[in-house]
């Protein structure tokens, strides 16, 4: 482990950040049917769990998953969600890595905590449902999807369930790492992860 970042570690992170975003919003596009909508942060978690978890194989320093999550916050941006994504996917970024260097980047236990930890971020995109931007947001999806998508995801979404789905979101997570530890054992082994 090093303590700068190098100029291969950014292209890991722009490698890995760019495969993230397309395996993301391929799989979100469940999202067409109101209870996957709801449910697209704990789904999305479990299929990005592969490509995130080989990024942390190759992730030995401090700040590159936290810059990964400032990237991901600054795309939903970009894609209209509210400022608040970006806060959200920097403190799960943070926490990431402050984990990951808990164990000296070399504990697979710890990139599986990690990895459903990291999957935090993707409630910053689920906001706009809950608190504050609920009125406007489901006008939005009234104009786009129709009333009775609208009135159905409504329903299902009451503020509490954000803590819900949150807490779903880790486990997700966690699956998503369990899955992509096993898939990449031989990865995590070339890391000398164990």
């Amino acid at each position: 482990m090093t303590n700068r970042l190098t100029v291969k570690d950014l292209i890991n992170v722009g490698v890995f950040t760019a495969l993230y975003i397309v395996i993301f919003f391929v799989s979100s596009f469940i999202g067409y049917v109101p209870v996957f909508m709801v449910l697209l942060p704990v789904i999305c978690a479990v299929v990005v769990g592969i490509p995130f978890m080989l990024f942390l194989s190759k992730t030995h320093t401090f700040g590159m998953v936290t810059i990964m999550s400032m990237i991901l916050g600054l795309f939903a941006i970009l894609l209209g969600r509210p400022w608040p994504v970006l806060l959200i996917a920097v403190l799960a970024g943070v926490a990431t890595d402050l984990i990951l260097k808990s164990g000296h980047y070399k504990s697979v236990k710890l990139s599986i905590i990690g990895s459903g930890v990291f999957s935090t971020w993707m409630m910053g995109m689920a906001l706009p449902m809950f608190f504050g931007y609920r009125e406007p947001y489901f006008e939005s999806m009234r104009t786009g999807y129709g009333d009775t998508f609208a009135d159905a995801l409504y329903a299902i979404t009451p503020d509490w369930m954000f803590f819900v789905l949150t807490a779903l979101c880790v486990v997700g997570g966690i699956l998503g790492g369990l899955l992509g530890a096993k898939v990449l054992k031989k990865h995590f082994k070339k890391a000398g992860m164990a």
